[in-house]
């Protein structure tokens, strides 16, 4: 597995003075708020690495599959922190790119005590990805996973067409810098995608329907994606579609939640981790969520993404299977 993404420096916070309100001009419906000119004192401080391109790389490492990471990082102490995380999961980091124009990137988690959290994010040099120093001949894997590339839609085409020249096969869960070429211009992308993973208001926007109609959702990016799709929606869970005509649904375990940052790239990296190995769209989807679930459970995206063999204490999800 090659996977191609991003990386940052991950700090979480947690404080009393963290203040959830209601308000009808925020996207979400509601804010986190703290006063102005006043001094919070944090209960609590995490340090760890984040961005979506190591995340999966993790899941995919500690399930057993050989992994290499592409990012970008800048020529400071956090990015080589980044880069020594990883090299010590076993992770082969020698294809990350280093700049000095900029900083590594870097994301601010301000936690809720309801395990919501507002991300002040920070781009950095991770939306400084250049194809020209990819070395695509060195890139001989089965699968590429790729996930946010800084909008780098250069960069996209040509791991794409890399893949469909050396018969590798794709997932992907694009970011919003990506999502936001649109769709017409991502189809020559999706439909060389064996794996297309995204939640259902990116999904949405990108097929130009009402965030509410999960149904046209999936059948929109079913009829643009060569494989199958997976739609992801918070608390309701998954729907994905198969190139078959078949759709399975799945929920959320009740399981305890500390703060919900990486449960997308965990349920997606856990997803196609299990396909690899079983086949099974059910078997896959109760795995992607069992991960998920674990991480949920910690502070970060990494501390509790499975290891081989595991599947979590939490009872594994039901998945419903049908005919569309």
């Amino acid at each position: 597995m090659i996977v191609v993404g991003s990386a940052t420096r991950d700090v979480l916070v947690t404080a009393k003075g963290f203040e959830v309100r209601q308000h009808s001009d925020s996207p979400t419906g509601e804010e986190q708020c703290f006063p102005l000119g006043s001094k919070i004192e944090l209960e609590d401080i995490v340090m760890t690495t984040g961005g979506g391109g190591t995340n999966v790389a993790v899941t995919f490492v500690r399930q057993g599959l050989k992994t290499a990471c592409i990012g970008v990082i800048g020529n400071d102490v956090v990015g080589d922190e980044i880069v020594t995380e990883l090299a010590g999961e076993g992770i082969d980091t020698n294809f990350f790119q280093k700049h000095s124009d900029d900083y590594t990137a870097y994301s601010m988690i301000l936690v809720h005590p309801s395990g919501e959290r507002t991300i002040l994010s920070y781009k950095g040099e991770g939306q400084h990805f250049n194809a020209k120093k990819i070395p695509f001949n060195d890139l001989k894997a089965k699968w590429f996973f790729l996930d946010s590339l800084g909008g780098h839609y250069d960069l996209l085409e040509s791991l794409v067409n890399h893949a469909v020249k050396n018969d590798i096969k794709i997932a992907t869960n694009p970011g919003s810098r990506e999502l936001a070429h649109g769709l017409e211009k991502l189809v020559p992308i999706l439909i060389h995608a064996d794996i297309f993973i995204c939640n259902q208001e990116e999904g949405a926007q990108l097929v130009g329907v009402d965030f509410k109609d999960g149904d046209s959702v999936l059948s929109k990016l079913r009829e643009r994606v060569k494989g199958m799709v997976l739609v992801t929606n918070g608390h309701a869970g998954v729907r994905a579609r198969d190139t078959a005509g078949f759709e399975y649904s799945a929920g959320v375990p009740d399981s305890p939640v500390v703060e919900r940052t990486g449960a997308g790239d965990a349920f997606g990296s856990g997803f196609v981790t299990e396909f690899i190995r079983s086949g099974l769209i059910e078997k896959a989807i109760k795995f992607g969520t069992a991960n998920a679930s674990s991480v949920v459970t910690k502070f970060g995206a990494k501390a509790g993404i499975l290891k081989k063999g595991e599947w979590g204490e939490w009872p594994l999800v039901e998945v419903v299977k049908k005919k569309v």
